[in-house]
């Protein structure tokens, strides 16, 4: 894990605090670095005064003085000037000097940049959508989808190992009630009660010859292979690659759910009582024991679920995350239970709630499906304002929030009106620079970036430059909180402060040739940045719009 330009930067306000406290024995709590709300207060702003004055025994605000003074010997000509400010905060005063250094780093990070960054890499399952295969996936499995894999993205950047997985989630008599549905309509008749009613069943009898006549089992089986062959290929139209899919079928068939039974008798977390086998989640928080097989010897879906986790941690990996519908929400707390059951540690199991999807146009909830009934497929939401905008308004916004979709807005092509096409724009304004400016004079500016020379730096070029550094800090969070919502909006960010720096400071006209090489070489670490980000959410980068 290499060190960005504000880890060492932190290291070295680390370093400064450690050398003024007594024998080298710094702050117990690690000292702040952060942007200061307003840019009077300087570039960066540090507390690690506040924390040293206890240590020796000074006032907060002449601590910060010595700091100030430690931080400019050990800066030298990078740092401009510190001001103490309110009760011993000690803001920095960065030089242009310095600057150019953070551009040299970012560049020369390259397409690792802001990556890798993980301190202890996990190998992590990261099961999602696993919408029932008995009809075709629609706008809620499509945040699902679009959620989980940007999740998987940063995870696999940050530098875990990550496998994305999708439960085939049907067995039983759900499986023969779709069977049952598509013979009816191969013979004309009425689907049962409770049957599957919308077009896409009749298209399935039409694609299966002998559809009227086959064993119900059979049909089933072949009706939900071609829906899943149907899934898979709307996955990879909206951008996602499930490494496995996981049939729920395969846990009794193979018997994984008495495997797990087994396990969970072993470790002495479940009991018989009136017929039934139960298991003892109220040992592990839940509000009351679950079954899981009845008195008549069915198995619960509760029985299914916990033999799939036993199986994916004999599978070897450290983390589990799962992405839930809404309608788990009550789910949560007996999954840990079961998990902890089971002789797993219920922290490395994340259980992530997905709130729900509405589509509005023209200011009203839309009924845009064309196909399939009560429903908008994902593939008819595709069709309607493309992959790249389907995944943004899908991730804008935290996964825990109910969110709306304007189809409005998302149709818009201007990048002005859209917010996803005037990220992609920023990409393409930069990509149609670099090629005004040729090759040569690109590969020219980078080789000067890499040995800098001093600069006299517009505010707007300043301001791009922390922006850039933030990255890394922003995706790490992101990960950590599950949070791919909080990289849409940085790079949103980044696109309108590239938009400043544009209108503020000429690239290829600039006042000097050392100029115009730092800005193309700024203008080339931001480009990378603007399209790694959009990358990690799923959405192209485009050359030219």
């Amino acid at each position: 894990m290499s060190p960005t330009t504000i880890d060492t930067l932190r290291g070295v306000v680390e370093d400064a605090a450690t050398a003024l406290a007594p024998e080298g024995n710094g702050p117990r709590t690690r000292p702040t670095l952060e942007r200061p709300k307003k840019a009077e207060f300087g570039d960066f702003s540090t507390n690690a005064a506040m924390l040293l004055a206890p240590v020796v025994k000074a006032s907060p605000r002449d601590v910060a003085a010595q700091l100030a003074d430690e931080l400019a010997a050990r800066l030298g000509s990078g740092l401009e000037r510190t001001e103490v400010a309110g009760p011993g905060f000690l803001n920095l005063f960065l030089a242009d000097e310095w600057y150019a250094g953070a551009v040299r780093d970012v560049l020369a990070a390259g397409d690792a940049f802001g990556g890798g960054t993980v301190a202890t890499a996990e190998k992590i399952n990261v099961e999602f959508v696993s919408a029932n295969p008995t009809g075709p996936m629609h706008v809620g499995h499509a945040r699902n989808a679009a959620y989980g894999d940007a999740l998987a993205r940063m995870l696999s950047f940050e530098g875990h190992a990550v496998e994305r997985e999708f439960y085939v989630n049907v067995y039983g008599t759900q499986a023969l009630l779709f069977g049952e549905s598509i013979q009816a309509r191969a013979r004309g008749e009425e689907v049962p009660e409770g049957g599957y009613r919308a077009e896409y069943v009749a298209e399935l009898a039409a694609r299966i010859p002998d559809a009227a006549t086959a064993p119900v089992e059979e049909l089933a089986r072949r009706g939900i292979e071609l829906m899943i062959e149907r899934m898979g290929q709307t996955l990879e139209r909206f951008g996602v690659a499930m490494d496995h899919w996981f049939s729920e079928r395969s846990l009794h068939d193979g018997g994984l759910v008495e495997h797990a039974f087994e396990r969970l008798a072993a470790m002495d977390s479940s009991y018989r009582s009136e017929g039934a086998l139960w298991l003892r989640t109220t040992s592990f928080g839940d509000d009351k024991d679950r079954v899981l097989e009845r008195s008549s010897g069915d198995h619960t879906y509760f029985a299914s679920d916990i033999a799939y986790h036993q199986h994916k941690r004999e599978r070897g990996f450290d983390r589990l995350i799962d992405v839930w519908g809404a309608d788990h929400h009550g789910y949560v707390q007996r999954m840990k239970a079961a998990y902890g059951a089971l002789g797993g540690d219920p922290d490395r199991l994340d259980l992530l709630i997905m709130q729900f999807v509405h589509l509005v146009e023209r200011g009203d909830r839309s009924s845009m499906s064309k196909r399939a009934g009560e429903f908008v497929t994902l593939d008819e939401l595709l069709d309607e304002i493309g992959v790249d905008a389907a995944r943004w308004f899908l991730l804008n916004r935290s996964h825990d929030t109910t969110i709306e979709v304007d189809l409005d807005e998302a149709r818009e092509e201007l990048p002005e009106r859209n917010p996803v096409h005037y990220v992609r724009y920023a990409h393409a304004r930069i990509a149609a620079i670099l090629r005004e400016a040729g090759d040569e004079r690109v590969e020219a500016a980078l080789a000067w970036a890499a040995e800098p020379e001093a600069l006299e730096l517009h505010p707007s070029e300043r301001e791009l430059v922390r922006k850039l550094l933030s990255f890394p800090d922003v995706l790490a969070e992101a990960a950590e909180r599950r949070a791919p919502h909080r990289l849409a909006t940085y790079v949103l960010e980044l696109a309108r402060t590239f938009a400043a720096f544009y209108r503020d400071c000429h690239v290829l006209r600039a006042e000097t040739e050392e100029l115009k090489s730092f800005r193309l070489a700024l203008s080339v670490a931001t480009r990378r940045t603007i399209a790694r980000s959009l990358d990690l959410l799923g959405v192209s980068a485009p050359e030219s719009m």
